[in-house]
């Protein structure tokens, strides 16, 4: 994993960013974050009452024309930092008293997060780890991080080519996104959760329904009922709304509907998938409510 011939996502762009060359996420050797917040809107094993300590990573490897955080993720918006001051800025999200530091989009930053965890553990950061990412992984980065990371939260998108292309300029994102979720699995297993009902360490896997794609989610949940071990974690959310690119496009420039939101419910309760949540359809995008089995 090394920035001089940049491997770390599968995109294997293998350009020089120590040398301020940027390949397909646009990030060179520094670190950009454009935002630390105290988030109390993910799943409730994450935010509890306390809130998740977020840090939001700058760019992507992916280009989502759906994308709720583009201006971030796609338009470069942030500050750069120094790995010395993404550790002091753990431990300054523990010291608020979150329930844990959530790294979100951080795949391309893999390499500085580790050596800033080496320095924030060694100087007293002992909460949990979230690694949250897209999922488009690639799987020897994530046994770079192995030890590091407490829970890992990966999207799973797409079950397919057509859609990754379409909406996320990517090829081979099930094929990738799928081993790298064993991986992390492999690593974290299924969730463990304290007294209270936080998530200490283990994998939870996001999904998030697209408008007119109902086939698409059904795929992905019955990949996970049949490939991964019994009790996995998988959080489905309804939170999409047309935004960026995507109000442009035909078949993403509206809501789900709740005829669609109930078909995939009653999928769901279909398949028998035991542990997780699904957000309940509204108005609050970020609003979950537990509608089947969340084991605390």
């Amino acid at each position: 994993m090394k920035l001089e011939k940049c491997d770390i996502c599968p995109r294997d762009c293998n350009v020089n960013r120590k040398q301020g060359k940027k390949g397909w996420c646009q990030c060179d050797d520094s670190i950009q974050i454009a935002l630390a917040s105290i988030h109390k809107f993910e799943e409730p094993c994450i935010s509890g009452n306390k809130g998740s300590g977020t840090i939001f990573f700058s760019h992507c490897n992916l280009n989502c024309i759906y994308c709720q955080n583009y201006e971030i993720s796609q338009q470069g918006k942030g500050r750069k930092i120094t790995i010395e001051e993404l550790a002091k800025l753990f431990l300054k999200q523990q010291s608020k008293g979150v329930h844990n530091i959530n790294l979100v989009t951080p795949t391309m930053y893999a390499y500085q997060i580790k050596e800033a965890l080496k320095i924030a553990k060694a100087n007293g950061l002992h909460i949990p780890v979230i690694y949250n990412t897209n999922g488009y992984e690639k799987v020897e980065t994530l046994k770079e991080l192995e030890g590091y990371i407490d829970v890992y939260l990966p999207d799973l998108k797409y079950a397919g080519d057509e859609l990754s292309k379409k909406y996320s300029k990517v090829d081979h994102y099930f094929e990738a996104a799928t081993k790298a979720i064993q991986e992390m699995h492999r690593q974290v297993g299924t969730p463990i959760f304290d007294e209270n009902g936080i998530i200490q360490k283990g994998l939870m896997i996001r999904h998030l329904i697209l408008p007119n794609h109902l086939q698409n989610t059904k795929r992905i949940l019955k990949w996970v009922k049949e490939n991964m071990e019994e009790g996995t974690y998988i959080s489905v959310m309804a939170q999409y709304f047309p935004t960026f690119l995507a109000k442009q496009d035909p078949l993403l420039n509206r809501k789900l509907t709740k005829k669609e939101y109930k078909e995939i419910e009653n999928y769901l309760y279909t398949l028998n998938l035991e542990n997780g949540y699904i957000q309940e359809l509204g108005d609050h995008e970020e609003e979950y409510v537990p509608n089947f089995d969340l084991s605390y």
